[in-house]
């Protein structure tokens, strides 16, 4: 029988503004061809453009899953330029990133656009990939705990346990995306273990058993292994090494 730390593994891919469609198409393609069954999910989180082609390849594959990068906090109507949890859906994926560091920073989202988000995704059948994490200055200072609670809290706190059953969670240290520096797995744990904590606290104990919390912060082959090795670390979101299918299998295979 599978433990529940086995249940929860996850890993999805945030391919960003990369790879046109050719190149995003040979991707998803090799990865359906190369990867072995692995009885978690893969997910390729692709830009909004290539998911409808997408769809087909990810398919045919049995733990391939396809992801939207953001979606709309409205419904439907004159909003030129979004896309709504209804329309991803219909394109075929099942996964949302909701409040990606690059989505807080450059878009100034927070508060009750992250929460806006997290209900749309959830009311049409979308898991959110909730995102949450530190800058370097805020780490410096001390902060991490206050500043994770708060943007958990901000997103997710209105919530109730069967809701937040569909959620998963990204804990991306701001100062590790993109530099190629990485938290070491301890310190990475340590925030792993704090956010399990909270979701105990706000959602009780059989929801932070089984709640999934992914580690993004320039995960790759060679130290993927090592983190998704700690306790509370269940998998990755991962950025650059996304953008090639060799990277997104090896990074797979630290868990098989």
């Amino acid at each position: 029988m599978s433990s529940p730390a086995s249940k929860r593994r996850l890993v999805a891919g945030n391919w960003k503004m990369n790879l046109d469609l050719d190149a995003g198409l040979a991707l998803a393609r090799e990865c359906a061809a190369a990867l072995s069954p692995v009885g978690f999910p893969v997910v390729l989180c692709a830009p909004a453009i290539h998911l409808a082609p997408l769809r087909e390849i990810v398919g045919e594959s049995t733990d391939l899953a396809l992801g939207a990068q953001d979606l709309s906090r409205h419904e439907s109507g004159a909003h030129t330029g979004e896309v709504s949890g209804a329309q991803l859906r219909s394109a075929g994926c099942d996964y949302v990133i909701v409040g990606h560091s690059e989505r807080r920073a450059d878009h100034v989202e927070a508060g009750a656009v992250l929460r806006e988000k997290v209900d749309r995704a959830l009311a049409v059948g979308l898991r959110p990939i909730y995102c949450f994490g530190e800058t370097l200055e805020q780490r410096d200072a001390d902060e991490v705990e206050k500043v994770v609670a708060d943007q958990l809290a901000e997103g997710l706190s209105h919530l109730d346990g069967d809701a937040f059953g569909r959620v998963v969670l990204a804990y991306e240290p701001v100062w590790a995306i993109g530099t190629g520096r990485t938290a070491s797995p301890e310190q990475a744990q340590e925030v792993h273990a704090f956010v399990r904590e909270w979701v105990g606290r706000r959602f009780g104990g059989t929801r932070a058993e089984h709640v999934s919390i992914l580690y993004g912060g320039s995960v790759k082959p060679g130290n993927a292994a090592e983190l998704f090795g700690q306790a509370d670390i269940d998998g990755g979101l991962i950025g650059g090494a996304s953008l090639r299918a060799a990277d997104v299998l090896a990074i797979v295979g630290a868990f098989v």
